[in-house]
């Protein structure tokens, strides 16, 4: 495994004057650790968008019906979402999940979809247990293929994307039961809630982490399946079995930080794969970096999910491993310094 001084010192003898790159020389150093290796590559990479519906919504925590996620999984499908977009213009190959989106499937769908529907949604966090851990582990399990999949075919750099109506919900409980900050301030407007829709949100996310947190020491997996959703779920298994497989994870907001935080707590050690692409205008997702000891490539105010984050961070991957691969160092080309 190579030592984070290694790279340092690889870095500063390069043909430039010494850590003149600021905070790519940085990110060059997280890259380097998560492949462990000194010349990372960030070719081929694969960005898998998972899926699913909230029951939660129909207890208003969301500005849209939950019939949006369906309506943008065909907008994904047919080619014409911001991660269709983005994701073609830094040449990642996309694949999108259903894990538990409520409706029919198309029958003439591209390649790159996958139903794996565990159910139509899951069951209403404001009331009890979102799923079961058999439903979790499903999801989780989905994920895990996902991964395997993608790293098969060669993928580098894995990023997992999400598309949920109401899943800010189940991801600001799970930030507050994984991190211990206060559920009101994991809480924010998601995908543009007003004030009232704010306020419903803390109340549901405070009972529903109070239940989780009752639980979590007899049973974590429980505690937090009990507030998680597929696509969540997916994710953290996604993440769990990238980082085994010696992938580097790029973070995208803070849905897929949740799911960061789940893989991190059931399977140790899973963080070092990961790079966080983005800090999400969302207020729990600095919380949820700083639990995990992530700092982000860009903050931005973004805050669309989709994978959209990280897709606009890539190319930052792609210019760090240049550095790390292609320039000559000082010695090559007959300079020294005079200290």
């Amino acid at each position: 495994m190579i030592d984070q001084d290694s790279i340092w010192a690889h870095l500063d003898a390069l043909a430039k004057p010494r850590r003149s790159l600021g905070r790519l020389e940085s990110v060059a150093v997280r890259l380097a650790q998560t492949q462990r290796r000194i010349d990372p590559r960030t070719r081929p990479r694969h960005i898998v968008l998972f899926a699913g519906d909230h029951g939660c919504v129909a207890d208003g925590v969301s500005a849209w019906p939950s019939a949006v996620t369906g309506l943008m999984v065909t907008a994904i499908l047919n080619g014409s979402a911001t991660s269709n977009a983005l994701a073609a213009t830094h040449d990642c190959a996309l694949r999108l999940v259903d894990v538990g989106v409520a409706g029919g499937r198309p029958a003439d769908a591209p390649a790159f979809f996958r139903d794996a529907r565990i159910a139509d949604g899951t069951a209403s966090l404001a009331h009890g247990a979102a799923m079961t851990v058999a439903q979790f582990e499903a999801a989780w399990s989905v994920g895990e293929e996902e991964a395997d999949r993608a790293v098969d075919a060669g993928a580098a750099v894995l990023i997992a994307g999400e598309m949920g109506i109401g899943n800010t919900t189940p991801a600001a409980a799970l930030t507050a039961l994984l991190t211990g900050i206060a559920a009101a301030d994991a809480v924010g407007s998601g995908a543009g809630a007003d004030a009232e829709t704010v306020t419903i949100k803390k109340r549901i996310v405070a009972q529903a982490v109070g239940r989780a947190g009752a639980m979590f020491d007899e049973d974590k997996c429980a505690a937090i399946a009990s507030v998680a959703g597929y696509e969540i779920a997916a994710m953290a298994g996604f993440y769990a079995q990238g980082a085994r497989r010696g992938a580097t994870v790029l973070l995208d907001g803070y849905v897929t930080t949740a799911a960061a935080l789940i893989a991190e707590r059931l399977a140790p050690g899973t963080v070092r794969a990961m790079i966080a692409g983005h800090r999400s205008a969302e207020p729990g997702h600095a919380a949820s970096l700083m639990h995990l000891g992530l700092e982000a490539i860009l903050d931005w105010g973004m805050r669309l999910g989709e994978g959209s984050g990280a897709l606009v961070a890539l190319p930052l991957l792609d210019a760090a491993a240049a550095l790390l691969c292609d320039v000559a160092r000082l010695d090559d080309i007959g300079a020294v310094r005079n200290d």
